[in-house]
Parts: C-alpha cells; structure tokens; sequence
C-alpha cells in the first residue's frame, strides 16, 4: 500500500534547509508545475523561460532562487540551486510500498544461493545456485539472477530483469525492468569465410547508488570486466558494451550506445541517442550534446558536439549539399590563398 505524505511547509523547509518566506503552517501534500500545482502543492522555478508562469500560480509554495521572489505571489523557498533542491523536496514525497521480506511460493531459488531474511523475492523469479542476496534487497517478479550473482543490501530489481551469471552489484543499485546485464558482449574473429566467436570470460562489476534504466543493456567483458562505478545514473534504452569502463557520478542519457572497450571519466555526461566508437577515451568532466558521434578521444574537459543543428528540410538539403563539396570547396581556397601569397 502506497501511503501520502504530508508536510507543513516549516517542517519541509527544515528537513531540506531551505529559507522559507511565508505561512510555515500551511500543509502540503506533492509537487506540481507552475502551470498546474494546486493549493495543497509545492511548485519550482529553474529556467527563467517560465518566469512569466509565476504571476498565476496557485501553489502553496514556489522553490525559486531569490533574485525572482519579489514576483512570486505566494511563499516561497529560497535556493540557490532549484532543481537540486526540486530533488530533494521530491524524495520527500516519493510513494513508499510497503515490502514484504520472504520468497514467494512460484520463487525458485537454488538451495546453495545466500539470500537474506529481509530480502524480498517476487512471484516467478529465478535465484540459480551461489548468487548472493544482501539486507533489505528486492528481486520483483519473474526476474532471472544467474549463477554466483551477487546483490548489495538496499537494492532493487524491478519486473523481469536478468543479472547474468557472475554479475556484481552494490548497494542502492536500482534497475528498471527488461533490463539486461551480462550477456554476451558483441565479439567476433573472421576467419576469412564466417565469424568465429570470442568467448566473453569476463563479467560485470556495478558500485553502490547506481541506478540503470528500463531496457538497457550492459554486456560482460570480453576478459576483463565491464565496469561502471558508484554514483552512476543510466537512462533507459542505453548500450554499453563490453570492457566499458563509467567513471563515477556519469550520466548517460536515453538510447545512447558505447561501442566495446570505452572509458569514460568520472562525472561525465552524454546526451541522449550519443555514440561513441570502440577503444576510445574520454577524461573526466566531458559533456556531449545530443546526437553527437564521438569518433576519437577526448582529453580535455568541457562540451563537445558533432552532428548538424535543427533547420529546415529545405535549409538542410542545400547544406548537405554544400558539405559534400567542402573538400574540393577548401582545396580552392588553399590555391587562393597560395597565389595570394605570390603577388
């Protein structure tokens, strides 16, 4: 049973260390836009662009940050960071499911597996032989945990996930469902007529406060393991292959794909649908726009893109045009530039 919060904005105010400049008794019970959120609700201001939205905003409280709260017609909370504090307020009101520890009877777990008394083990699920099972952690239903698994107190999986044989998790590892972690990275040799495949020995090693979205898939390492490090957050739809190494607190965003044996820094970020070619290196501090190709490693930290900009259809086509001609387009220019010279 999912069970409502309910704060009185002096009490929420206190428990995320926010100024707040108003009615400290009123009672609140969620979030909501600025556009939407009702009496009863806390709303949040972050991108100036919706500035103009604070003049009609019915909300028992806006999180804003002080250079905008002479606009703001109800109370507010004062943040230097808004959406950092929107998150934390969000914690607050997130939904708690009661958890019932034990197995239940459609469950087949292996006699050898470790699992411990106040895990939860949902209808269907599939535990094979020496995984091991911390405090407090939740394996939903009909998901699958292959051979000599291991999974940190506190995590989650959610409906129909599957850990590979060998697959390590840590603790606070969340994982949305249909995802895959520690199948078969993608590996072939040729021996001139049909591809011969390449065993993948290694595994898959994941740290504490990770959390992977749905339909994701994380491949096992070729010999070495497939690693992604504590504080990483995975959107949905993503690839990483194999030998992959995340630095910690990354983010990668919806539908984008590591090919094999790519290290990416620490506290990193790739917009969604990014690709990054095998074998490449990317320091700490990289931020990649959406829709960029990353074909060589980068050393330096900053945001890089690739890729063209939104136009119109007609605009691109010319373009495209125009880029097929670059090369013949720069040669002239170097004879240009080479006759000038001479004069």
């Amino acid at each position: 049973m999912s069970l409502k919060k309910h704060f009185t904005l002096g009490k929420l105010a206190g428990l995320v260390e926010l100024e707040l400049v108003g009615d400290a008794g009123i009672k609140v019970d969620g979030l909501g836009t600025l556009s939407n959120a009702g009496p009863s609700q806390i709303s949040f201001l972050s991108n100036p662009a919706y500035t103009a939205q604070l003049a009609d905003c019915r909300a028992a409280a806006v999180i804003l940050s002080r250079d905008f709260a002479s606009k703001c017609p109800v109370a507010v909370l004062l943040s230097d960071q808004p959406y950092l504090s929107l998150a934390r307020v969000s914690a607050l009101f997130a939904a708690e499911t009661a958890i019932e520890s034990g197995t239940h009877p459609s469950a087949c777990v292996d006699a050898t597996a470790t699992v411990a008394s106040s895990a939860s083990i949902g209808a269907n699920a599939v535990v094979e032989a020496g995984v091991e099972i911390g405090e407090h952690v939740v394996i939903g239903p009909g998901c699958f945990v292959g051979k000599r698994a291991r999974i940190g107190a506190n995590s989650i999986l959610h409906a129909n996930v599957t850990l590979y044989d060998d697959v390590r998790l840590g603790r606070q590892v969340r994982v949305h469902s249909s995802t895959v972690i520690g199948a078969d990275g993608f590996g072939y040799a040729s021996d001139g007529e049909r591809s011969i495949k390449i065993h993948q020995l290694g595994g898959v090693r994941i740290g504490d406060d990770v959390e992977i979205g749905a339909g994701t898939t994380i491949d096992r390492g070729a010999i070495d393991d497939t690693v992604i490090e504590q504080g990483v957050k995975i959107d949905n739809q993503v690839q990483i292959a194999h030998n992959c190494h995340i630095g910690a607190n990354s983010i990668i965003c919806g539908c984008t794909a590591l090919a094999g044996s790519v290290k990416l820094g620490k506290h990193c970020v790739l917009g969604g649908a990014v690709g990054v070619i095998n074998h490449v290196s990317l320091t700490d501090g990289v931020q990649v726009s959406a829709m960029s190709l990353v074909n060589r490693s980068i050393t330096r930290p900053g945001a890089y893109s690739s890729g063209t900009g939104l136009m119109t259809t007609g605009t691109w086509k010319r373009n495209i045009v125009r880029f097929r001609q670059l090369d013949a387009i720069a040669r002239k220019l170097k004879e240009l530039e080479s006759s000038t010279d001479k004069k």
